[in-house]
């Protein structure tokens, strides 16, 4: 605790954090800017349990373990404030550590209980590609944060499944990024920008790599390069593959990774002294809380911060530094209450909140339309997602429709560190804000938002033909 205690302490001074009064305290309503459905049916005395699985245990342990504390300090508040109509919620959650065949062997088990579930949680991109064809078949909705075109779509891109994700779609993802990059508001880029997409293997990794993605970034004036590099979340040397991008042109490399991935990448610019030629953008995962906390213990480039600062990637959802919003706000005490630290403080966390506030929400207007919470199936939840129009928290809005997987609205956002007055980004490592640890020294990470949102661009297959008329 003595490594992350002081992390925490700092949080709640940066994000300028009281905390709650005994008053608050024994104020046990939900806040009026959460808005619910009125619930028309008592389910007290009823339990909804929230089934998820995914890898907590391999390489994508920095980000999901913290959606376990944001699932469990999100049911802790509602339960305390009656749940969902009275229903007292819990989880139920299995480890694949990243193995296909355990999601299968999990998905196996919860789709055979007595009482199937109505709703599920996944993580991965691989997870849902793997389920997709079995959850329409066993009639199945799920919640995932993010996802591939063929999991949500199917192999052509032209079937919306069972699978709901509450982030724009990864290739969407880049499609924003490549306007950012035309549009150059910040004068970061060169005259020709060139993307090397360098990344992970398997369907996250390579999701955003698309022949949409690549037209759209084309029309927009970016070259994005038909020789896409990928490396294994275990490697320790991808200066490779870093090489072969920039020799064949690269003077931006976007990554399709989370944790160490970005980190690696930025990492191996700067020590191979490109970094005021090669500029780095990424997926909303290489903004995350983790990233920063890993490239701060790395090679620091020429200004003395780690190397990610001045990464650009998505951030479709408000995040923790921006008090102003009740709901971040909220989620700073929560964490404060519940005494998560700095690495805990990431994109997962939020999404486990968001997602457990939805669940109240499709259960309530679920339970409302059958008159009972026995009454509620996964079909029901089905169609009361392909026409949701919500805003978890007022975190970000989450809208489908009955063509549309993923959520569109995305804004553009910037890798910082804190400086040591802790009024805004550090312009080099001699005002950042270092921190001790038992380990060395640690640079604050923080994100400061460079767009608004905007919908994002729809880059399934076939969407920019009929955008264009065609």
């Amino acid at each position: 605790m003595r490594k992350f205690g002081l992390l925490l302490v700092l949080v709640l001074i940066i994000v300028g954090l009281t905390m709650p009064t005994s008053a608050q305290d024994d104020d046990m309503a939900v806040p009026d800017f959460i808005q619910h459905t009125a619930c028309e049916v008592d389910l007290t005395g009823e339990t909804i349990t929230i089934y998820h699985f995914g890898d907590i245990s391999g390489p994508y342990a920095f980000i999901t373990q913290p959606l376990l504390a944001g699932l469990e300090d999100a049911i802790n508040y509602f339960n305390e404030r009656g749940g969902i109509c009275g229903a007292m919620m819990e989880q139920d959650n299995r480890d694949t550590a990243g193995d296909l065949a355990q999601t299968q062997a999990h998905y196996d088990f919860y789709s055979t209980l007595d009482n199937t579930p109505d709703l599920l949680l996944l993580y991965a991109s691989g997870d849902a590609e793997l389920l997709r064809d079995q959850l329409a078949e066993d009639e199945i909705p799920v919640l995932i944060s993010a996802g591939s075109v063929e999991g949500l779509y199917g192999e052509n891109g032209d079937e919306p499944g069972w699978i709901f994700a509450t982030n724009p779609l990864y290739a969407d993802q880049l499609g924003s990024f490549c306007d950012f990059v035309a549009a150059d508001p910040m004068d970061m880029y060169a005259d020709d920008p060139t993307i090397g997409y360098i990344s992970w293997p398997g369907a996250f990794g390579e999701a955003a790599y698309t022949d949409e993605t690549i037209a759209y970034c084309a029309e927009a004036g970016v070259t994005v390069l038909d020789t896409p590099e990928y490396f294994l979340p275990t490697a320790t040397d991808i200066s490779g593959n870093v090489l072969n991008l920039v020799d064949a042109g690269a003077n931006i490399l976007y990554t399709n990774s989370l944790a160490s991935g970005p980190a690696a990448v930025a990492r191996t610019v700067t020590e191979l002294g490109l970094e005021n030629e090669v500029a780095i953008g990424g997926v909303n995962w290489a903004l995350d809380t983790s990233v920063g906390l890993l490239s701060s213990g790395q090679t620091l480039g020429e200004d003395g911060l780690p190397s990610v600062n001045g990464l650009v990637g998505s951030m479709p959802f408000n995040w923790w530094t921006e008090r102003q919003i009740p709901g971040i706000a909220l989620l700073n005490e929560q964490a404060a209450l519940n005494e998560r630290s700095l690495p805990t403080q990431n994109v997962s966390y939020l999404l486990g909140w968001s997602s457990v506030d939805i669940y109240i929400e499709l259960y309530t207007l679920a339970a409302n339309e059958a008159g009972s919470l026995e009454g509620v199936t996964g079909a029901a939840i089905y169609d009361l997602l392909q026409n949701l129009d919500f805003a978890p928290l007022g975190l970000t809005n989450v809208a489908f429709d009955e063509a549309t997987r993923a959520v569109s609205l995305n804004r553009l956002a910037m890798t910082a560190f804190l400086n040591a007055d802790m009024t805004g980004p550090a312009t080099s490592g001699e005002d950042a804000l270092r921190v001790p640890t038992e380990t060395g020294e640690i640079f604050v990470p923080i994100i400061v938002p460079v767009t608004d949102f905007a919908p994002a661009p729809d880059l399934r297959p076939g969407m920019m033909m009929m955008e264009d008329g065609g």
